[in-house]
């Protein structure tokens, strides 16, 4: 169960985060170097220091270990002579195998694994500014002790990773099919549906509310993206919106403050296709996983 907190410490919590992530883009406009933006960060800073996920929690030495590496995995990948596609079918299986191997299930590492690709990153600056975020993001775990009274290890269905990779290569080939690779990979909506194939449970409603979040925050990143000049205000009414967003669906999706930074570091034909991309997805990506599931429980009361 996520830990329950008081409102003044929820409310300190989202203006710490939300500070955290406008100093994280405010570096990128100073630096001039959007690789330094990373969007998954907003979102683990969320997750983390606001709505306390016990399962990214659960392990602080993995919120900088499992990132970072994934990170390298995937700057590494992108210097490679292989097509796009290639470059994400491989990342995709070394990122499952690495999160296998140190025993993770930590979602966040997939985005971070998969920007360099998307961004066509090609400077050591976006490793480093991973390295250096999410070594703050676990010190602040570990000095304020987030993670007190969460048990440390759960029992992992590494099934659902082949279950991922599955679902990505054929979502992949659709892409490839019809001549919209760039739209292969969206990472927030990757990582949320990692997430969903853990669930016990997953329900139509829980689909439809994933897919009416992470589409409406795309298209609201999107606008004001082209609306606004500065990056820093454009960040600011992105959180605020995505705040709002959140609690009137009813729902606590980190990714959702994730995706409204994606057009400050995405190739410029890829943001205008960013919203009606993120439906698509989201409707065979999540409606897959839907499909998955209902057999999953058929199957379990078969057996019992």
């Amino acid at each position: 169960m996520n830990v329950v907190i008081s409102k003044k410490e929820t409310i300190i919590s989202y203006t710490i985060a939300i500070l955290f992530i406008l100093a994280m883009v405010t570096a990128g406009v100073l630096l001039n170097d959007p690789e330094v933006i990373l969007p998954e960060i907003a979102a683990m800073a969320i997750a983390l220091w606001v709505y306390r996920e016990p399962g990214w929690l659960r392990q602080p030495e993995k919120i900088f270990i499992a990132p970072s590496i994934t990170a390298v995995i995937g700057f590494a990948v992108n210097q490679m002579d292989i097509s796009y596609i290639g470059k994400v079918s491989l990342t995709l299986i070394l990122m499952m195998l690495f999160l296998r191997v140190i025993q993770s299930n930590l979602a966040p590492s997939i985005a971070t694994g998969l920007l360099p690709l998307v961004t066509n990153a090609t400077e050591w600056s976006f490793v480093i500014s991973v390295f250096i975020l999410t070594f703050i993001l676990m010190i602040d775990v570990l000095i304020f002790k987030l993670n007190s009274g969460i048990e440390r290890k759960v029992k992992i269905q590494y099934k659902y990773m082949v279950v991922f990779l599955f679902l990505n290569f054929v979502w992949i080939s659709l892409c490839w099919i019809t001549g919209y690779e760039q739209l292969a990979v969206i990472p927030p909506i990757l990582v949320v549906v990692y997430e969903s194939l853990q669930k016990p449970m997953y329900s139509e409603k829980m689909a439809f509310k994933q897919i009416l979040v992470l589409t409406t925050s795309a298209t609201v990143g999107t606008l004001l993206y082209f609306t606004i000049d500065s990056w820093i205000v454009v960040t600011l009414l992105n959180m605020i919106l995505m705040l709002l967003l959140l609690r009137i669906v009813g729902v606590r999706i980190p990714a959702a403050y994730a995706f409204p930074l994606l057009p400050l570091v995405f190739p410029d034909e890829m943001i205008k296709m960013l919203p009606v991309g993120s439906l698509i997805a989201g409707v065979f990506l999540f409606g897959a996983v839907l499909l998955y599931k209902k057999w999953e429980m058929k199957q379990k009361g078969m057996q019992m």
